[in-house]
């Protein structure tokens, strides 16, 4: 189930699906156990989403468009991560969001000085309506590339905001590398959150220095964690931890605690998007809400 399922139904009636062609009626508030606590603070799966996800206006709002580092700036909203990478041959979106979301993206595109219409190449991160609902919609207005993990295609085809097929123009592999103006992204399959889950790594240059970019994706496991979703977020969290970070993002922007970071935006002061110490916090936290799930599923069976 998407986060955006499940944080709009906390224990409320859904009218209607959020994900084009769910079945859903309605979702269940997430569980308030097991507690975890990371590097001082305590999270429930609960919490977790509330984070992530805020309040229906948090995922509608537009974040103050930003440069994050290099050729890399933030066009989100305040919940809902979508970044945009600029390059001489055009552009390249990670995360079209909720379709709703689609024009308050241009819209902070244009704030930056760039055209929408440059975009090229459109990426995601995972199957989920509040990441890539959105997909039709940009292609239709930009004529963009749509690319995703072979993973992921399936779910994908299933999100159809009112009726638009979900475009799919190629079909990536883990490790496969996209290049456009002498930027290359290169996707690394993280499954877990959905089969085809999608962290892509690049390299910038700030400052005069070259720096390793992360867009991670989401690492929460579901609430039941089946043996193949554990084996996946296994091998997630050994690779994640092999990709060399120096500026962490999420597609959830407190994954990267942004906010916090760009109210210290300063000419002149240090990027504190930089930030190599805290490059896999989210990760900490997601690992050790994994191992506590699958220990009260242990101790719930007869």
């Amino acid at each position: 189930m998407s986060d955006g399922l499940q944080a709009t139904g906390f224990g409320l009636l859904l009218v209607g699906a959020l994900l084009s062609g769910a079945a859903l009626a309605f979702a269940q508030q997430p569980p308030d156990q097991p507690a975890v606590t990371v590097r001082g603070q305590t999270y429930t799966p609960r919490s977790i989403l509330s984070r992530n996800m805020g309040t229906d206006e948090d995922q509608t709002t537009a974040f103050p468009p930003h440069k994050v580092a290099g050729n890399v700036y933030y066009v989100g909203t305040r919940t809902l991560s979508s970044f945009l990478v600029t390059t001489p041959a055009g552009h390249i979106l990670i995360n079209s969001t909720y379709e709703r979301n689609v024009r308050t993206i241009e819209t902070s595109v244009t704030q930056l000085g760039f055209k929408f219409s440059d975009i090229k190449i459109l990426l995601g991160t995972h199957a989920h309506g509040d990441h890539q609902e959105g997909d039709a919609l940009v292609k239709e207005l930009t004529g963009a590339q749509v690319m995703a993990m072979a993973e992921d295609v399936p779910a994908l085809e299933a999100i159809k905001p009112n009726g638009k097929a979900h475009p799919i123009d190629r079909m990536l592999r883990d490790g496969e590398a996209i290049t456009l103006g002498g930027t290359t992204l290169v996707a690394h399959l993280t499954a877990g959150h959905t089969r085809g889950c999608t962290t892509w790594t690049m390299t910038t240059q700030e400052g005069g220095t070259d720096v390793n970019v992360v867009f991670a994706c989401s690492y929460r496991s579901p609430a039941t964690v089946t043996p193949g979703i554990e084996s996946e977020l296994n091998r997630t969290f050994k690779v994640i931890r092999s990709l060399p970070c120096d500026v962490p993002l999420g597609d959830h922007p407190a994954q990267y605690n942004m906010a916090a970071k760009y109210a210290r935006v300063k000419a002149g002061a240090p990027n504190p998007f930089l930030d190599p110490a805290n490059c896999w916090v989210e990760a900490e936290i997601q690992e050790a809400m994994l191992r506590a799930q699958l220990k009260l599923q242990q101790g719930a069976k007869p």
